[in-house]
């Protein structure tokens, strides 16, 4: 190949792509409180693992990090003699018009990052002077860099889903700006930083992808009232995320900045993502739609944390960390106003933990046919394992 992009697994300094030893450069994205039990506790530690990927004498740079993080870069980098150097997030100017293709802000940091590797690796290998020959382009971006920028996709980041059993006659013929009822959101966040990232993104498309008709009312409840088609949007979220995370940091982190841009959630769905409990290997392999015998009571932890952020107090069911739920929820959940959220009879009524991801899938769909005046938008997140297995369901 010409070229090897080799991403590193959980840090540097014990990661196994260390066993290239002489990389043309190296990059260092955002760091934040990932993989703790791994990486150790606090930001300086992490940033200490990150830095491992550093060589002697190659080249690196790195975006800006808060203070703690680029402090420990820094100095790992005079210690072996590598020339380090921080980036600024991409300017839209420079962009000649054209649109990242990547939602969200965090973007244009990441997109920074990628100019900057692909022009040293360009420079350092001869191929620079080869493939661009304009002296002007050393502070402005060739047309293959932007054409590059304005066409990436990354599958399952800020991915947005139309449910192609809910979508129209309209849009199966292709006429533009037909919308389904049915729409998946799709982000693998899974830290702190990643999930208000993903917060922020999910708000900003939910109000660009919806419904263009005049809002007449919009409310902490969950609900959006369109005016002349008399649609009424309900979002929705399906997580899970690994036992490793915190979902008392997550959690709150996600509802609280979706709420500063005036997004609300009607209700929550919790499952278990499909390949815990079975191999996918391709959108066309067998996937059962039950498997017996499963240990929900993660899932069941994460449902009371998302109670408790709603209902504002300790929510305690009597059963709920035992009672194997219902092949799929009551229809009651997305129906019944989320400001009326209370925990009765055993039960939770803002949220609901379903027991197979295909069941949830299905009785989402069937819920979006049999109730044509709603449209629902599903925010996956939470695990990249649960957006790939949605992915691979959606495409069968």
């Amino acid at each position: 190949v010409d070229v090897a992009i080799i991403e590193v697994g959980l840090g540097g300094t014990r990661d196994s792509t260390n066993v290239i030893k002489d990389p043309v450069v190296c990059g260092v994205s955002p760091l934040g409180m990932d993989h703790m039990e791994t990486l150790g506790d606090t930001l300086e530690q992490i940033a200490s693992h990150k830095a491992g990927i550093f060589k002697h004498r190659v080249p690196a740079f790195t975006v800006p990090q808060l203070s703690e993080a680029m402090d420990v870069l820094k100095e790992r980098a005079r210690d072996i003699s590598v020339p380090l150097e921080v980036v600024a997030p991409l300017n839209r100017s420079k962009l000649k018009g054209k649109e990242l293709s990547l939602s969200g802000e965090h973007q244009f940091t990441n997109a920074g990052l990628a100019v900057a590797l692909c022009k040293s690796w360009l420079r350092r290998t001869g191929n620079w002077e080869k493939l661009f020959q304009h002296a002007d382009l050393e502070d402005n971006l060739p047309d293959a860099f932007l054409r590059g920028l304005s066409t990436a996709r990354l599958s399952g980041r800020a991915e947005i889903v139309l449910d192609p059993s809910t979508e129209s006659s309209d849009a199966a013929e292709g006429r533009e700006n037909t919308k389904g009822d049915l729409v998946y959101y799709l982000d693998g966040a899974h830290s702190p930083e990643s999930m208000e990232a993903c917060a922020r993104w999910f708000a900003s498309a939910v109000k660009e992808e919806g419904p263009r008709k005049s809002v007449h009312h919009v409310s902490s409840n969950g609900h959006i009232e369109q005016g002349e088609n008399k649609k009424v949007t309900k979002n929705i979220l399906l997580f899970n995320c690994m036992d490793v995370r915190d979902p008392q940091t997550l959690l709150p982190t996600l509802v609280d900045t979706c709420a500063l841009s005036g997004t609300y959630f009607a209700k929550a769905i919790f499952v278990p993502s499909l390949s815990t409990y079975s191999k996918v290997t391709s959108a066309t392999s067998a996937i059962p739609l039950e498997i017996p015998s499963k240990d929900l009571t993660w899932q069941f932890n994460l449902q009371r944390v998302w109670e408790k952020i709603i209902n504002g107090k300790d929510a305690l069911c009597e059963n709920s960390d035992m009672k194997i739920p219902e092949s799929s929820p009551p229809q009651r959940l997305i129906d019944e106003d989320v400001s009326n959220c209370s925990t009765s009879d055993g039960e939770f009524s803002c949220s609901a933990v379903v027991s197979s991801l295909p069941t949830t899938i299905n009785w989402l769909r069937d819920y979006a046919r049999e109730n044509p005046s709603f449209r629902i938008q599903v925010l996956v997140t939470g695990s990249l394992h649960l957006v790939g297995d949605v992915l691979k369901l959606l495409r069968r």
